[in-house]
């Protein structure tokens, strides 16, 4: 069932002087006319192949075997990547329980460790207690210069080596970045080329923040025995408004581009939070976090995001949410909560002094919390958007994520920016590695 969003409480009409007057949403929308003349334009002549994903299939055999291959009779699978590298694969993984609090330390294996910081404590640790014999790696780096992704790599090479493993690298390590291209050098490559690993190619007109319906996010799906195939179909869901040439109002991404553009030019709206009332959703908020900060924050624009999980995060953040500055735009991410989980004892309720729990399930109490989080902050002038997802599934997740990508690049044209390069980023990465080699 495809996502409800409703931008109702982030209207002037409708919360006062914060929200964003009816003309400005207008012009904004009528600006995204042209965004979407270029995303059709693109999909028809393939300049952007991320709007031809979704109705690719004839890659995915090959990623399931190969990730079944990789799985099999594997304890712990070890995914060395950084950034888009990673957090794609994170948030389809959580769909499987994947750092879910009392679900993911106890689900069937593989268990799946993405390394994406880099930190030598953690990282030694790591290879001291992990069973070499039964673990696998897969290394990613789109460009294979990714420098924390390359020391990764040679630590765990140099492990294996020091427990006598070194005969099967080929069979316990995967490699996937580019094609190798004549004159331009690929460290990851060569490295593992030493060795024989496999490689996967990375596709080359897909940056890794917008990577996660590639290899690089459906291999860890489909290594957990997620269904792919039904990502990338919810993932069409999202596009498919855009290439029906719907009117902006009706295309729910250029809506939500509109809405933080229109808030921010208007009334200095320049932090967007996304809250979500689900833990299978809180890699999803830090995927989001680094599409919309790097693909948007260049030239003094953009506006700074922020991710939330509720319930948790309204005994934290939602004081300063309401009662703080007047600077932010809300979108809270509700799913279909009532009935579930385990249900209340009557006689225990009356004891603990909530007679009102007695009969209610844990879902009826986050179902009302996503409720009276987003009508509280419109109750207090703050902007809200409300996006409901009835079911957190393979095709649901695969629409919202299709459905920020587009919002995304739809809102860099508005701001007049490149959604798909990253300056400052590559500039702090010649830096890091000319003081490393001083």
């Amino acid at each position: 069932m495809p996502l409800i969003q409703s931008i109702d409480s982030a209207l002037h009409t409708n919360i006062g002087q914060h929200g964003v007057p009816t003309e400005a949403l207008d012009a904004a929308l009528a600006r995204t006319e042209a965004a979407l003349d270029w995303l059709r334009a693109r999909h028809a002549d393939g300049g952007l192949p991320l709007l031809q994903l979704p109705a690719t299939h004839s890659d995915l055999p090959e990623l399931r075997d190969r990730a079944v291959a990789l799985a099999d009779r594997a304890t712990d699978i070890v995914l060395l990547g950084t950034g888009g590298s990673s957090l794609g694969g994170q948030t389809l993984a959580q769909l499987a329980g994947y750092m879910v609090p009392g679900v993911g330390a106890l689900r069937a294996g593989p268990r799946l460790h993405f390394m994406d910081n880099l930190d030598p404590d953690s990282f030694g640790s790591l290879l001291k207690h992990l069973p070499l014999q039964t673990s696998r790696f897969v290394s990613i780096s789109k460009s294979g210069g990714t420098g924390e992704t390359l020391m990764q790599t040679i630590a765990v090479l140099s492990a294996l080596h020091e427990a006598s493993l070194g005969p099967r690298i080929p069979d316990i390590f995967l490699g996937l970045s580019e094609p190798a291209k004549p004159g331009k050098k690929n460290s990851l490559r060569e490295l593992l080329g030493q060795y024989k690993v496999p490689m996967l190619d990375h596709h080359t007109g897909v940056g890794g923040r917008f990577s996660v319906l590639t290899n690089v996010g459906l291999l860890p799906a489909a290594m957990l025995g997620l269904d792919v195939v039904a990502i990338r179909e919810g993932a069409s869901l999202a596009l498919k408004p855009v290439l029906d040439k719907r009117p902006a109002k009706e295309v729910p991404a250029a809506l939500g581009a509109a809405l933080s553009v229109a808030l921010a030019e208007t009334k200095n709206k320049g932090i967007s939070v996304v809250m979500a009332y689900a833990d299978r959703l809180e890699r999803f908020t830090r995927w989001y976090v680094q599409l919309w900060a790097e693909s948007l924050g260049k030239d003094g624009k953009g506006t700074t995001p922020i991710g939330a999980l509720g319930p948790v995060d309204q005994h934290s953040q939602l004081q300063l949410f309401i009662a703080g500055p007047r600077d932010k735009l809300f979108t809270v991410i509700t799913t279909d909560r009532a009935g579930k989980g385990p249900r209340m004892d009557k006689k225990l309720s009356e004891v603990a002094g909530e007679p009102g729990f007695g009969g209610k399930t844990i879902g009826d109490l986050v179902g009302a919390q996503g409720r009276a989080t987003a009508e509280t902050l419109a109750k207090n002038g703050c902007p809200v958007r409300t996006m409901h997802v009835p079911q957190i599934d393979e095709e649901s997740m695969g629409e919202l994520l299709m459905h920020f990508m587009l919002e995304t690049i739809i809102a860099a044209h508005l701001l007049g920016v490149d959604a798909f390069d990253q300056p400052a980023v590559e500039e702090g990465k010649v830096l890091a590695k000319k003081y490393l080699t001083a």
